[in-house]
């Protein structure tokens, strides 16, 4: 399923791929991103839906840890290539010095 790269999508993602094996919680995520819980977790299932995160509930009791339980998130392989992919070409369509940014004035 293909993913559509906004900003709060590439966020996630950037920040998913600055440990790409570990697992990463909402408010995480939240704090990495500055994405606000009305838009991280909608982005969250979107790609857990394609296939590029898995989730899992923590085993912890909720009670022991003083905290309401976390739900994990963590990247796929294949969702760790595809996030890749994603970045990279977005950083090559918003370069400085693209041919779409580096036409020049004729005057």
């Amino acid at each position: 399923m293909p993913i559509k790269l906004t900003v709060p999508v590439a966020k996630v993602l950037a920040a998913l791929l600055a440990d790409p094996t570990g697992e990463h919680y909402g408010l995480q995520l939240m704090q990495q991103t500055g994405i606000a819980s009305g838009t991280l977790y909608p982005v969250l299932t979107r790609l857990q839906n394609a296939g590029w995160l898995t989730a899992r509930w923590e085993d912890e009791d909720p009670s022991d840890a003083g905290r309401p339980v976390r739900r994990y998130y963590q990247l796929t392989a294949e969702g760790a290539e595809q996030a890749r992919t994603a970045l990279a070409e977005l950083r090559a369509q918003t370069a400085v010095g693209t041919p779409m940014n580096s036409t020049r004035p004729a005057w």
